[in-house]
């Protein structure tokens, strides 16, 4: 659009081409984002840097671009975007319905959200089984809401249908471009794209190239090009210059607030690492799995690749991870054999003093089967809790138990509950098992310091020491070091390529620091 702005002013003749000519001379002449009044029909305050937002999706809209709504977890993306929606309303704009695609956890928010804050917004759900019934009603909706696992089933009858707006939540989601969800969304049609998420980056930025790809196709090249370009002289060389130019390029359209920027009335938010050292029979075991899988990750590694070897890699990884929380995770011989947990005991040993100073506590474990073991220990002990995994079906009555005070302790699986959540009801978070990067960590914990808190939030992180998961604690810091050169925050949970480096660290004996 430049180019073609320069050769205008030069007095050549140029043909064609009309809508990027007058983009870029819309573009000439741009004296920063105009700030829009919110909608009359919103059923809340926007605080400042909501407000802001409002105006920032506004401009996006007016000049025919896309973006990304990066903002810290807990900042009210979805009331932003609501916002927006209501505005191209109430503004005569919003001629066809705007679809959201959302994690399955999020539809009863979004839908809630919608009720509560623009009850104007005629919504539509298109979830279960009898959702092919409501398709022929999807043209007079102004807001319809899907999930992403239902876009590959859904995919012909919504490829028919042309929306206002398309919107990506949690739009980490579709980080691998070759995913059937990520394909799907690129061939809907709709006049403007937008990806909502707490974590744009994750722990590379091919995944930052993909929500790109989605938003404005071209715009970072295709995947070989980028990667070339980009992401190799950046990830592997630390190329600085090239970074910034990066970050110029994609900072129009990404617009990114962390908490401690713009939600100075949040109170504060204090992490704390718990370590305990295994005990004899347990560490005997570790030290048995963490051989034999070394060795099954060399062989795969001599046989195929580094490259190629990722899945023998975190399998293996992953048994170790699991002896650390409890033995009873692996289904081995030699594990049955050993009936102590020191991270377990841990555990029994700080839940009960909490309760009894009143805390209200998030337990997330990303193995459902460790929240099982817990479980039993909670009923031995008399301990009321509630539950949350992906197999949960009432959903809203299990988090009502929480919110209403019924139980004091609510033990959530990660993939279930680590994004979508508002529990300013807790005060204390436990992370019961590291995972590789920290922002995965951050979405969980921000469950419960988010707006609306009042109370100052504790965050425990349970680690057995000199172990895979006070590697993984170190791994999280490189993680985060690209992100923060990238946006100022870190990223989410991400399919991993690990350095022959990091593998060393990763399988190091207990002991060896």
């Amino acid at each position: 659009a430049q180019a073609l702005s320069d050769l205008e002013a030069q007095g050549l003749a140029v043909r064609g081409g009309e809508a990027l000519r007058e983009l870029a001379r819309r573009l000439r002449d741009f004296a920063g984002v105009t700030q829009v009044e919110p909608p009359t029909g919103l059923t809340v305050e926007l605080r400042p840097y909501q407000r802001r937002g409002l105006d920032w999706l506004q401009f996006l809209r007016g000049y025919g671009l896309a973006g990304i709504l990066a903002d810290d977890m807990g900042l009210g993306k979805t009331v932003q975007t609501l916002a927006h929606l209501l505005l191209e309303k109430e503004a005569g704009r919003l001629d066809r319905p705007a679809l959201v695609v959302a994690p399955t956890s999020l539809m009863g928010n979004w839908r809630r959200e919608a009720t509560r804050f623009a009850p104007a917004l005629r919504t539509l759900v298109l979830h279960g089984s009898g959702r092919h019934a409501h398709f022929d009603a999807i043209p007079n909706q102004d807001l319809v809401l899907t999930t992403y696992p239902l876009l590959p089933r859904d995919q012909d009858r919504l490829r028919e249908l042309s929306f206002h707006t398309l919107i990506l939540d949690e739009a980490q989601t579709v980080k691998n471009p070759k995913s059937q969800a990520a394909g799907v969304v690129r061939t809907l049609k709709a006049d403007h794209r937008l990806c909502l998420t707490g974590t744009p980056m994750e722990n590379h930025l091919g995944e930052l190239w993909t929500q790109f790809d989605f938003l404005m196709p071209g715009f970072l090249g295709d995947a070989t090009r980028f990667k070339r370009h980009w992401r190799t002289p950046i990830e592997q060389y630390g190329d600085t210059a090239r970074q910034q130019r990066l970050t110029r390029r994609i900072a129009p359209f990404m617009l990114r607030r962390r908490k401690q920027d713009v939600a100075a009335e949040l109170p504060p938010k204090t992490e704390i690492i718990k370590s305990v050292t295994l005990g004899e029979a347990q560490a005997t075991l570790y030290e048995g799995i963490r051989l034999s899988m070394e060795k099954r990750v060399r062989d795969a590694i001599a046989a195929q690749g580094l490259a190629r070897s990722q899945i023998t890699i975190l399998d293996a990884l992953l048994k170790l991870r699991q002896t650390c929380c409890d033995p009873r995770l692996l289904q081995l011989p030699a594990a049955a054999r050993v009936h102590a947990s020191a991270k377990l005991d841990l555990l029994m040993d700080l839940l009960p003093g909490q309760l009894e100073e009143g805390r209200r506590i998030l337990l997330f474990s990303q193995f459902t089967s460790m929240l099982v073991l817990i479980e039993a220990e909670l009923s031995r002990r008399g301990i009321r809790y509630a539950k949350l995994t992906g197999q949960t079906r009432k959903r809203d009555e299990v988090i009502e138990t929480f919110r209403s005070g019924a139980a004091d302790l609510f033990l959530i699986s990660l993939k279930a509950g680590g994004v979508g959540l508002n529990l300013t009801e807790a005060d204390t978070v436990i992370l019961y098992d590291p995972w590789w990067n920290p922002a995965v960590e951050a979405q969980a914990a921000d469950r419960a310091h988010r707006i609306g808190q009042d109370k100052p939030v504790f965050v425990y992180k349970l680690v057995t020491e000199q172990t895979v998961e006070e590697r993984i604690l170190a791994l999280q810091d490189k993680k985060r070091a690209l992100a923060e050169r990238m946006y100022g925050e870190g990223g989410g949970e991400a399919q991993l390529a690990f350095s022959a480096e990091e593998l060393q660290d990763l399988f190091a004996p207990l002991g060896q620091d």
